[in-house]
């Protein structure tokens, strides 16, 4: 089996249909022990899958070490996407912060390649727009990097319409990384519709709802004692109870395919439009198979729509709304 491949909206980069989140080679998951990176990452290239997302946050620095060691010898196969932008904040409720300076995307581009191996990133996202840096500064500063040759292309992550729309008129943006699955359908209306007039690419992160619409969590008792989950709202114990009629229907409908319901919940989001890549995150060899397999479910309508109507009723939002965490502002010049 090899992927057929998508373009990410007019951007020109162009990569299998379903791509590889590599936040799993760190802690964040409860755990990892910095072994596998190379047999997943090496199965997924042989499959097709070339669109590895990594961030300098993960670990810090453990996911792009693992990545940049797996892809030694085989870069030329890989559309390479990383991050920057996130950092220690100790005032926070969160504990981050978010630097957009210029100065700072210079710096965090320096020690991602350095980390990565590489001489040339494909495709660097700001990991949330800052509330104190405008877009058009931080933006201006990527485009200085891709006339150097640094990175190829410049990508958002969580970004509201307003901040894409400036954003893009500083310097083209080839992609927005945003979690969009059946239970995270927020940036349908006008931040989509913005994406698809600027022909910019969308590339859903937790395609699966961080592994909830697999059907193997049923409890928080299912997660590590330091999964980063068993603080998201929708991971809390009448939350998760209230959503298992989704994980139910998608059970359901995949048991008519053959399928998973993971690779339904992969095919309901590449039914979406030709122009987005999942990229679901897995540390194991067996789920990216599966997830790779999504690739050739193709729903009905009848079950697109029955999924559609499905999703409508998920209990708690994906992040506290006070963070301010999703589809961000940045002030104007």
């Amino acid at each position: 089996m090899t992927l057929p491949t998508r373009a990410l909206g007019r951007s020109g980069i162009t990569a299998g249909a379903i791509g590889l989140g590599c936040m799993s080679f760190s802690p964040i998951y409860g755990g990892y022990d910095g072994t596998g990176a190379d047999a997943v990452i090496g199965r997924a290239l042989d499959l097709g899958v070339t669109l590895l997302d990594t961030a300098d946050v993960y670990g810090p620095h453990t996911s792009e070490e693992a990545v940049g060691k797996a892809i030694a010898g085989r870069r030329d196969e890989v559309v390479l996407a990383t991050k920057f932008g996130i950092v220690v904040d100790p005032d926070s409720p969160t504990g981050r912060g978010i630097d957009g300076t210029p100065s700072y995307a210079r710096s965090s581009v320096e020690g991602s390649l350095q980390r990565l191996g590489v001489e040339h990133i494909d495709l660097y996202y700001l990991h949330r727009p800052s509330a104190v840096t405008p877009i058009e500064e931080t933006v201006g500063a990527l485009g200085e990097l891709v006339a150097e040759g640094k990175i190829g292309h410049i990508g958002l992550s969580e970004a509201s319409e307003d901040t894409i729309r400036r954003a893009a008129a500083t310097h083209p943006i080839a992609a927005l990384q945003t979690e969009y699955s059946l239970w995270s359908r927020d940036i349908e209306g006008p931040i989509l519709d913005a994406c698809r007039e600027l022909g910019i690419g969308i590339v859903p992160y937790s395609p699966l709802g961080r592994g909830f619409l697999t059907g193997q969590i049923t409890t928080p008792d299912d997660l590590p004692a330091n999964d980063f989950r068993r603080g998201n709202p929708r991971f809390a114990e009448a939350e998760m109870a209230a959503n298992q009629a989704l994980v139910e229907l998608v059970t359901n409908v995949a048991d008519g395919y053959g399928a998973t319901p993971g690779q339904v919940a992969l095919a309901w989001i590449l039914a979406q439009g030709d122009d987005l890549i999942p990229i679901p995150g897995t540390k194991r060899v067996p789920y990216l198979e599966d997830n790779a397999g999504a690739a050739s479910v193709q729903l009905t309508p009848a079950d697109l729509e029955l999924l559609d109507h499905a999703a409508d009723a998920v209990a708690a939002p994906r992040y506290e709304p006070a963070l301010g965490w999703i589809n961000r502002d940045t002030p104007t010049a």
